[in-house]
This record gives structure tokens, C-alpha cells and sequence, in this order.
């Protein structure tokens, strides 16, 4: 394969390849308008448009108003060919909802390496495609992250992405000019696939939220990345030169700032907010007082998130960042689009088995300043900054005239002491056990995580409850 230009071609077809949008809605109708001029510009019957998944994201209110049926929509308007799933998509959405929205798409979903842990596949999702445009057959295969215990848990079975693509390659280069890699993997997979992997001729990479601008040649594979959030848009640009018989490559990365919004996807997420809006009226309780939040003091509403945390995973402590909740809720009716803006990463329960020493330590840190203001990037995490712990079975006496790391006093466990040794059945969110913010959390012996529950599911049913609004008024912590 050659990568380079030729005076005299014959053929082309223009790839343009999107990747995680995470709901920014607005980029989409900009994106939109990139690749209506692509294909003005090069001919309808030249271009491919191409998305990589996470384009769903359900912190955004007309994601989750919606359920995903918003993205069909846009995708559907912007005329895309085919799309592949991130994990976003894959872990934040259920089957059964995957199936609803993909079901009656008019693009195709193709990844090759999930499946139903029965081993079938839904009957919109394929492992690969080709299309043929201007007389060339461009194969795609896809694949996505391969987070095999959280899947389980959704329903899907990942294959290991690797051979999952090379056996879907092996099957059906023959009947292509050109292979292309749809990747949700990030850039460390997308460079050992270029090692690897015969007959790939490009990688369009995502998940990591890198950039390759220009693309990057790696053992004669083009690897492209258009970074996050709908900043780029990618495009490829295949071209065969009859005469030297010989295909030349090239990419580019288009940066979405200066284009306009376009009118008619516009138009649909204007609709959506409509329907979004309406499902989210719904009211889940009426407060006879408000309930606040705080980072950086014990709140209510952080206390009522921990009891709720402790009781769904029916453990003996309840222990959570008062960051996941992004403002108090006042006295009167409360909707599900209040709790969905004031919670709204697609964070979920888990239930840890943890020494009594880590503990310690991540409420010691909670009384630190430069924890509470940390500000986490990633791993579900849709709020401004980590916050202080709110806690559930623990009662903590302090003293802030002490030392960092030397302010807690003693705590006691439902009563007794903690023991610094001994293994606590403790419930908190799946953000911790990545390592993020206080990261002696991340130091469980046991982990078992909790889908597709979020935690904004878990308070939803907490506000409903008189006694565990008046329990979590009493304080936790005890300053000396």
C-alpha cells in the first residue's frame, strides 16, 4: 500500500470519522455541517461518514430525557453510514434500550468483538461491513473496550479485541480494496493493532480521546484520532491511480470552531430537549424541607446518598464523595430532571471488602482542602470537584488543631471501634476503584459492582423515604 499523492486518479472515496462526542450536542450540528460539505464538495456517491462511539452520554439532560433515541436521530440527519459502540453506549445504556434505538436506525452498527453472553448478536449490530463507493470496496470492522466484568453485568460478553479483528479481517479482506479499523480501544491497542494485525490499512482511533494531527504512519498502517468533545472531525481520503495501479492514503483533521451549527440537526435536538423535558417532569417526591450539599463540610443530601449506597449494597458502611451531587435540593416537589442535574454521572454501586487502615486514611484526606477541591477527569465523573466523604455506619470525631493526616480522633462502626486490620464490607462507587480521588479506596481485597443501577437511581428511591431523609440530618462527623 502506498501512502502518498498521484497526478493522474481515477477513483476516490472520503471517510469522515467522528468519535466521542459525549453528548455535546451543539458539535454534533457543527460536525453535521463539515460533512454535508464533504459531500457537496466531493459528491454524495464519494463519502463514508463514520462515528466510534460514546457519542451518547447520559449526563447530558436530552440523552437521558430520551433515552439515546436523540443520537439515533442526529446520526440518522447527518446521514451517517455506520457507527460502532463505545462504552458509553455499551455500559450506560441496557440492552433492551440498546435495541429499541438501533433497531429501526438507517446506519449500520457493526463491532467485532461482543456479543450476547448467550453468543448471539442482536439483529442490528454485524461484525464488520463493506461498502463500495466510486468503484472501491472499503471494509470496516470495529471493535470496543474490552471492560469484560462490566459488560457481564450488562448482558454482553467482549471478545479479546485483537483476535476478535483479526479473524474478522481474515475474513473478509478478500472481498475488499481497503480495510478500515473502527477502534473504541485507545491509542496504546491502536499501536500494537498497527504492529500486529496484517491488512489493516487504517486505524481510526477514539476512547483515549487522542489527536493525531497530521495521522501517524506506523508499520504502514495510517492511524487517526480526532481527540474529544467534537473539536475535530476526521477525514481520509482514499484515492486509487488506475494507470500505476496503486492506492494512496492521506489524512487530516478539521477543527469544528469556525463552521455553523447546522439548521436542520439543530431543529432535531430542539425536538428532543421538547421530549427530553417532558419525560423528566416527572415528579419523584415533595419535600417538607430542603436538603443541602456541601464539598466541603457533612451535608444531608451527601448522607442520604451514603445511607442509600449502604443500603442497596447491604453492607455494613456507607462511604461517597459529596462531589457527585452538584447543588441541594429545595422544599417542595422534586422532578427527575432535578435529580438527573444535580447527579448526573452515569457513576454506579459497588461493595468493596476493605482493611480498616485504608478507610482511615481516605477520611483523613476528606478533611484536607486540596482533596475536597480536586477536580477528577474521567471514569464517569460529571461533576466540578471531588468534594468531602459522606459516610453511613460511622460516627468520626476530629480535631482540625491537629496535624494533616492527624485529625481524626477515633471512629467507630456501627457502634464499636474500627479495627485497623479488619476487612469491612464497605459500599461506595465504581469512580474509586479506578484509583481517583481518594485512592486508598482503590486498595479493596473484594470488589462486586452493581448495574445498571446509577446513583442518581439509588437517591431517587432514598427521597422517597421519611425515616432516611431524618436519619441523614444527624451528624457523622464530630468535631472535638
Amino acid at each position: 500500500m502506498a501512502y502518498s499523492e498521484h497526478s493522474e486518479i481515477s477513483k476516490e472515496v472520503v471517510i469522515f470519522h467522528s468519535n466521542d462526542l459525549h453528548s455535546r450536542l451543539e458539535q454534533a450540528a457543527k460536525i453535521a455541517s463539515i460533512i454535508e460539505e464533504g459531500r457537496i464538495r466531493h459528491g454524495k456517491e464519494h463519502v463514508i461518514a463514520v462515528d466510534l462511539g460514546d457519542h451518547m452520554d447520559r449526563a447530558r439532560m436530552e440523552t437521558e430525557g430520551t433515552d439515546g433515541f436523540l443520537h439515533r436521530d442526529i446520526l440518522q440527519g447527518t446521514d451517517y453510514d455506520i457507527v460502532t459502540l463505545g462504552n458509553n453506549e455499551g455500559l450506560t445504556f441496557t440492552i433492551e434500550q440498546l435495541d429499541a434505538v438501533y433497531s429501526s436506525s438507517s446506519f449500520q452498527v457493526i463491532c467485532s468483538n461482543i456479543e450476547r453472553i448467550d453468543g448471539t448478536m442482536p439483529k442490528w449490530l454485524t461484525r464488520s461491513t463493506i461498502i463500495e463507493r466510486s468503484g472501491l470496496r472499503i471494509g470496516f470492522v470495529a471493535a470496543t473496550a474490552h471492560f469484560v466484568q462490566f459488560y457481564r453485568l450488562m448482558g454482553w460478553e467482549t471478545l479479546e479485541p485483537i483476535e476478535a479483528i483479526k479473524q474478522e479481517v481474515e475474513r473478509i479482506r478478500s472481498a475488499c480494496d481497503v480495510i478500515v479499523l473502527m477502534s473504541h480501544l485507545g491509542i496504546v491497542y491502536d499501536e500494537q493493532i498497527a504492529d500486529e494485525c496484517e491488512h489493516i490499512d487504517i486505524i481510526l482511533g477514539s476512547h483515549t480521546h487522542h489527536l493525531f494531527d497530521p495521522p501517524k504512519l506506523r508499520s504502514g498502517t495510517l492511524l487517526c484520532a480526532a481527540e474529544k468533545f467534537g473539536s475535530y472531525v476526521g477525514k481520509v481520503v482514499i484515492s486509487y491511480d488506475e494507470q500505476q495501479n496503486k492506492i494512496a492514503i492521506t489524512g487530516e483533521v478539521i477543527p469544528t470552531t469556525a463552521h455553523p451549527e447546522h439548521t436542520g440537526i439543530m431543529g432535531v435536538i430542539a425536538d428532543g430537549r421538547k421530549d427530553a423535558e417532558r419525560k423528566l417532569s416527572r415528579v419523584i417526591t415533595v419535600l417538607r424541607e430542603p436538603l443541602e450539599v456541601s464539598d466541603h463540610r457533612e451535608s444531608p443530601l451527601a448522607n442520604l446518598l451514603a445511607i442509600g449506597l449502604r443500603n442497596w449494597c447491604d453492607a455494613e458502611i456507607g462511604i461517597v464523595n459529596s462531589g457527585q451531587l452538584l447543588g441541594s435540593l429545595a422544599t417542595g416537589p422534586v422532578t427527575a430532571g432535578e435529580l438527573h442535574a444535580i447527579c448526573p454521572s452515569p457513576i454506579n454501586p459497588c461493595l468493596m471488602l476493605i482493611k480498616g487502615d485504608e478507610l482511615l486514611l481516605a477520611l483523613e484526606q476528606s478533611l484536607l482542602r486540596e482533596y475536597q477541591d480536586f477536580k477528577p477527569k474521567g471514569y464517569g465523573f460529571r461533576g466540578e470537584q471531588l468534594g468531602t466523604l459522606a459516610v453511613d455506619g460511622l460516627r468520626v470525631y476530629y480535631s482540625l488543631e491537629n496535624p494533616p493526616l492527624e485529625r481524626i480522633l477515633s471512629v467507630h462502626v456501627n457502634g464499636e471501634i474500627l479495627e485497623r486490620e479488619k476487612i469491612y464490607r464497605v459500599a461506595s462507587i465504581d469512580m474509586f476503584t479506578f484509583n481517583v480521588g481518594y485512592k486508598s479506596l482503590a486498595n479493596y481485597q473484594e470488589v462486586q459492582f452493581f448495574l445498571p443501577e446509577f446513583i442518581r437511581n439509588i437517591m431517587e428511591y432514598e427521597l422517597k423515604s421519611a425515616a432516611n431523609i431524618t436519619d441523614c440530618k444527624i451528624k457523622r462527623w464530630i468535631k472535638n
